[in-house]
């Protein structure tokens, strides 16, 4: 089922009665510095981006994020040490990833999606998403960070694989995908709304909405936490530039917790395509700062964004549960037939 209409509706009911309700503006948001050489889509010369009826540059739409390129170059194959492909290489390598997804699984194996459930990608002539640091790689962990992961590895390796709900993923329990700037192998659609003093991005993982205030007001304390972090935008020019703060301490983006500080770009650069670019500040958990850009392409032709049943069709959670049982339970009837020393 497709529900691209009473999203639309749903969500500009939400945006304009948000709007009423709005906060007189304070102190302007401080903006973050951008690192430097960093390369962004040109915008054609000859090319202006169109203006919502108040004034604003206009996002609004369908987009989609999906390409093979990987988030990090990587160290081995045909692309590592290569920062640049050509055309045809990158339309070869879009190729080959989607004719893989179409392979037999393994013996043994059921299987997953295949190549129709997965959006078609773009093909990018780079060989990472991530555009600073130029080697195109996630920096390392900070000491802090390596402790931290090594605490939380050994009191998980204290339980069985399936001993209570609190170690199964947000994404397998259906709560929240989280903010998801890479994208995915599927549902990688987003639609933006816009009001006065309001964005919306909307991701058709989970139908999770953002709802980002332009009015300059303050982040919320930091004691409040949200799955998909708070956000706070701007327009910096023809950009909108966003900065999430406040992520609850159980979502994970490489590693980063509640301490990452995202700063967020939104650049429209031709009539079906928004230039998007993040940077990731967290200084808890990485070494240094890196930032990844990817395009946003318009969907047209009648594409919209999926109705996303995950709850409704949610075996997984259950049947971890009963399996894990069932194999606790098989491992003691075995014991007691089990030969003793």
């Amino acid at each position: 089922m497709r529900n691209g209409l009473l999203i639309s509706i749903g969500s500009l009911v939400i945006v304009i009665a948000l709007t009423s309700m709005a906060e007189a503006p304070v102190a302007g948001q401080s903006r973050a510095s951008q690192p430097k050489n960093v390369t962004r889509t040109t915008v054609p010369k000859n090319w202006t981006p169109p203006r919502t009826s108040w004034g604003d540059p206009d996002l609004q739409g369908q987009w989609n994020s999906q390409t093979s390129t990987p988030l990090e170059r990587p160290l081995t194959g045909p692309l590592a040490g290569k920062e640049a492909l050509s055309e045809e290489e990158a339309q070869n390598l879009e190729e080959e990833n989607r004719k893989s997804i179409d392979s037999a699984p393994r013996e043994g194996d059921p299987g997953t999606y295949n190549a129709f459930w997965r959006d078609t990608g773009k093909a990018l002539t780079r060989t990472s998403l991530i555009v600073d640091p130029p080697d195109g790689r996630v920096p390392p962990l900070t000491t802090e960070a390596q402790q931290r992961v090594a605490v939380e590895r050994a009191e998980r390796s204290k339980r069985g694989p399936a001993d209570t709900y609190e170690d199964i993923s947000p994404w397998t329990r259906c709560i929240s995908r989280g903010w998801n700037g890479i994208g995915s192998f599927y549902s990688s659609n987003y639609q933006i709304f816009q009001a006065p003093g309001y964005v919306v991005v909307f991701q058709e993982l989970i139908h999770e909405s953002r709802i980002i205030p332009l009015d300059g007001r303050p982040h919320l304390p930091q004691n409040v936490k949200q799955w998909m972090g708070d956000s706070r935008g701007h327009w910096d020019g023809n950009t909108l530039v966003v900065e999430t703060t406040n992520f609850d301490p159980r979502t994970n983006f490489r590693g980063s917790r509640d301490t990452l500080h995202l700063i967020e770009r939104y650049t429209r650069v031709d009539p079906n395509t928004i230039d998007y670019e993040f940077t990731v500040d967290d200084p808890k958990t990485f070494t240094r700062r890196f930032t990844v850009s990817r395009p946003m392409r318009r969907e047209t032709d009648g594409i919209s964004v999926f109705e996303y049943a995950c709850h409704e069709g949610n075996y997984a959670l259950t049947n971890i549960f009963l399996g894990a049982r069932a194999d606790e339970k098989a491992a003691a009837e075995a014991s007691k037939t089990r030969p003793q020393p």
